[in-house]
């Protein structure tokens, strides 16, 4: 049984207003001016980019306002801060480690 392989690429037809791209290509790299498709490409490449980012900052900022995972990490942060001292030097020790 042959499975069916995905193609690399898809192809899709969209009406774009002349006057968009026109702008884009004023403002687009001197290498992406005259290949359209390229830049549609990196165009959704960085819109996938930032959305992805978006989200990843909307879930650290619900995570930063949860009460549970605030309590958890201060236990956490004095536990470190504990581990972190393990060792040192601190004035007024009568011993140096």
């Amino acid at each position: 049984m042959k499975s069916e392989t995905q193609p690399k690429t898809v192809r899709r037809s969209v009406a774009l207003p002349y006057k968009l791209i026109e702008e884009v290509r004023t403002i687009a790299p001197p290498e992406l001016r005259e290949n359209l498709n390229r830049l549609v490409t990196v165009a959704l490449q960085d819109f996938v980019t930032q959305r992805k980012k978006r989200a990843f900052e909307e879930s650290m900022a619900q995570m930063a306002a949860d009460p549970a995972i605030r309590a958890e990490c201060a236990i956490l942060s004095k536990e470190f801060t504990v581990a972190e001292a393990d060792g040192r030097y601190r004035p007024g020790d009568k011993t140096r480690s």
